[in-house]
């Protein structure tokens, strides 16, 4: 259409008088489209093999070494670094009795097989952030500028590996799903990382797709508590710590012991303000707390 799209007066030289364009010149005309597009797609082509590339050898300085990142792990920093710039953070704590849920987790694991994996209290607290989320539905959320979107399921990308080797595999429909599903897809994630070639990341439909609601676990690290930053558009995540005894004051009335032992583990929720603000996160959080507490509650 003259004046809208490639073929446009606006794009064509005129060879008519005072530099009018004429229907020859429109005859002849080559829109930018049918000569720019290969380049296009040549540069396409060659970017795909890019992310598998592995980085570059260190390089010595004087006095220090220049470490090249891989693209994956440039596209990783400055997603973070633009989300913890443009996202609103607000962070909350609280401390979780996992002393009933691992009692679920032996009866549980004591009812596989010998050769199936056991159920982990990963598991079990993936589970119990999606069972948060139908409780709180609002914070299973993103910002999308001029609306906020609500998602009808929970889609969890869960953290696994670090450095090079970090990666969200996505657990679709969490709420929907029993906790062997779970971690048996969990599972099969870290397998196909631990079996990936060197530079190249995992394949597999859980790599790649973005979920709704993010957890990591630091747990092994010896870390008690984080605060993780969300991965834009979710507006929520989730980080654990280290499962741990400690002593807490006994309420039992019928106990004549003033202190108890008990297995706890702190969990930190960040909220994207825009989205979730401080009622609702507390809240989410006070559900997960819950659910995680009453783990019958899971099997529902």
């Amino acid at each position: 259409e003259l004046g809208h799209g490639p073929i446009s007066a606006l794009h064509i030289t005129g060879s008519g008088p005072n530099g009018r364009v004429i229907a020859a010149d429109v005859r002849e005309y080559i829109p930018p489209a049918a000569t720019e597009a290969p380049a296009a797609a040549v540069v396409t082509e060659a970017a795909a093999p890019a992310a598998a590339t592995p980085p570059s050898p260190p390089i010595p300085g004087d006095g220090y070494t220049d470490y090249p990142l891989s693209p994956a792990a440039l596209e990783i920093a400055s997603q973070l670094a633009h989300s913890k710039q443009n996202v609103p953070h607000y962070y909350l704590t609280v401390d979780i009795t996992l002393d009933s849920l691992l009692d679920l987790r032996s009866t549980l694991n004591g009812s596989l097989g010998k050769e199936e994996a056991g159920i982990s209290v990963n598991d079990l607290l993936i589970k119990a952030a999606a069972s948060a989320m139908k409780a709180v539905p609002s914070a299973n959320a993103s910002w999308m500028e001029s609306s906020v979107r609500v998602y009808d399921t929970v889609d969890v990308n869960v953290v696994v590996g670090s450095g090079d080797a970090l990666y969200a595999p996505v657990v679709r429909n969490v709420g929907g799903r029993g906790l062997k599903s779970i971690s048996d897809e969990v599972n099969a994630a870290v397998s196909a990382i631990d079996e990936a070639e060197e530079g190249v990341g995992p394949s597999g439909e859980a790599f790649g797709p973005m979920g709704t609601f993010t957890i990591m676990n630091l747990g092994m690290y010896g870390i008690k508590s984080c605060a993780p930053i969300i991965r834009e558009p979710q507006a929520c995540a989730l980080a654990l710590g280290a499962i741990e005894n400690r002593i807490v004051p006994n309420d039992d009335p019928d106990s004549e012991e003033i202190y108890k032992q008990v297995t706890m583990v702190t969990a930190t929720l960040s909220c994207d303000h825009r989205v979730v603000d401080g009622a609702v996160g507390a809240q989410w959080l006070g559900a997960f707390k819950s659910h995680a507490e009453n783990p019958a509650t899971l099997l529902l």
